[in-house]
């Protein structure tokens, strides 16, 4: 299985995911000591969905972001480009579409709101999936990004001790092939802070562009309006 490079090869990345599907939701529950619900609850609550909205979740792996999103009432739909990873989701009974971030298989503003949830670091193309999440929203729409960003000290030492060398042994354990977290905790180290991801997500064409982080910055959630 062996793991992908920072150059982010999308046959490599996609290949890596399938490897680990089988198993991932429950290392990465684990790795984050049980934070994962969290950030996922607070990724719904800053959409403010309402039933009759639709929702395009992004490298949405086994779909448990898309049904947390879809408890709302609104319409959600998977998408990934790791059909391992919407094979392991299979039993959870949400829309499921094979599609690259880049290349998304739905028609031009046909979504309410596009959310991706830790995966927006694994396209080799930051602001052409932005542009595309763009094009797939409909004007006055939402972008919502959950994604590991860079904590406050003195926080940050501690977080990138663990990355380095505490949750590849972790992963190690639990994983069928833990070379794939040593890439996640070196495109965890390599990904824009705050600040620097807000600015390619208004390059993008987004407007209205904020963060809040969680967890002391661990993560942080960046919405975005899609200018009319």
């Amino acid at each position: 299985m062996g793991r992908a490079g920072l150059d982010k090869d999308p046959q490599q990345i996609a290949a890596m995911f399938d490897g680990v599907a089988g198993g991932y939701d429950r290392t990465n529950s684990l790795i984050s000591f049980g934070q994962d619900g969290h950030w996922r609850r607070q990724a719904v609550r800053a959409l403010g969905l309402v039933p009759g909205h639709k929702v395009l979740d992004v490298a949405a792996g086994t779909a448990v972001s898309t049904v947390a999103l879809g408890e709302t009432g609104a319409w959600c739909v998977a998408s990934d480009f790791s059909i391992g990873m919407l094979q392991a989701g299979a039993e959870r009974d949400v829309p499921k579409v094979a599609g690259d971030a880049l290349h998304l298989p739905f028609a031009d503003a046909a979504f309410d709101a596009v959310t991706i949830s830790f995966g927006l670091r694994n396209v080799n193309d930051t602001h052409a999936a932005l542009v595309e999440f763009a094009r797939v929203t409909r004007p006055g729409g939402q972008l919502l990004v959950c994604e590991v960003s860079r904590p406050r000290r003195p926080i940050r030492w501690g977080h990138g001790f663990y990355l380095r060398s505490v949750m590849p042994r972790i992963a190690g354990r639990l994983s069928s092939n833990p070379e794939a977290y040593v890439y996640l905790a070196e495109s965890m180290q390599a990904w824009p802070d705050q600040k620097s991801l807000a600015r390619i997500i208004s390059e993008a064409g987004w407007q209205d562009v904020a963060w809040r982080n969680l967890t002391f910055g661990v993560v942080a959630l960046h919405h975005a309006i899609r200018a009319g």
